[in-house]
């Protein structure tokens, strides 16, 4: 069943290219219950084949995920916490996720955008609180690409470097979710390490 999954993803890839790839990470990094390890393993593999080409590929990840969020971003934005929840009831989120989401913004501040791309299931949504928050624009597209893109680079490595071997993905994917967990907690406390430092001068 997951190897016919997994061919279906790489011919669906294939066929469709990097706007295939844009396309589904936008709806990836959205309110949609859509995970990214299917888009951007598989584009690694075709990228090993070469089918596709692997920067292009991490470029379009990227672009694709940014989209994603600032959907996310401008739905609260514009629309405000209620009614961006009576939306995203019907994916998932409901009052009690939305204020966790929420609560992870207001501790961790706006870096938080760039940490939350890095954790699975708070990925697609830590746009939301940006949003509703009006964090400045260009500083939310900076670390919503940055965090995007290093996810995109992690996946699209372990796709080029573990092709089809499922068990392999399931196995370094684990250690790499461990592994950015680590490395956000690094991030957040130089972050907040600095914050102090400055509102001490």
């Amino acid at each position: 069943m997951l190897s016919d999954m997994i061919n279906f993803l790489l011919t669906l890839a294939k066929d469709w290219g990097y706007w295939g790839i844009i396309f589904l990470m936008f709806v990836e990094s959205s309110f949609f219950p859509f995970p990214s390890e299917v888009v951007m393993i598989p584009a690694g593999y075709l990228a090993h084949q070469n089918e596709l080409n692997f920067w292009l590929c991490l470029l379009c990840g990227t672009f694709g995920a940014l989209l994603g969020a600032l959907l996310n971003y401008y739905l609260c934005y514009f629309l405000g916490r209620n009614f961006t929840l009576k939306i995203c009831k019907y994916f998932g989120v409901n009052e009690a996720k939305f204020a966790q989401f929420e609560a992870f913004f207001n501790k961790h501040g706006e870096i938080s955008t760039f940490s939350g791309r890095l954790i699975p299931g708070l990925r697609q949504y830590i746009s939301l609180p940006a949003g509703l928050a009006r964090m400045n624009l260009k500083k939310f597209i900076f670390y919503t690409s940055l965090g995007a893109g290093i996810w995109c680079l992690i996946l699209l490595i372990l796709g080029y470097v573990l092709g089809q071997n499922e068990d392999l993905i399931k196995e370094y994917l684990y250690l790499v979710i461990i592994a950015c967990i680590v490395f956000i907690a690094v991030i957040i406390a130089i972050y907040i390490y600095f914050q102090k430092k400055k509102s001490h001068i």
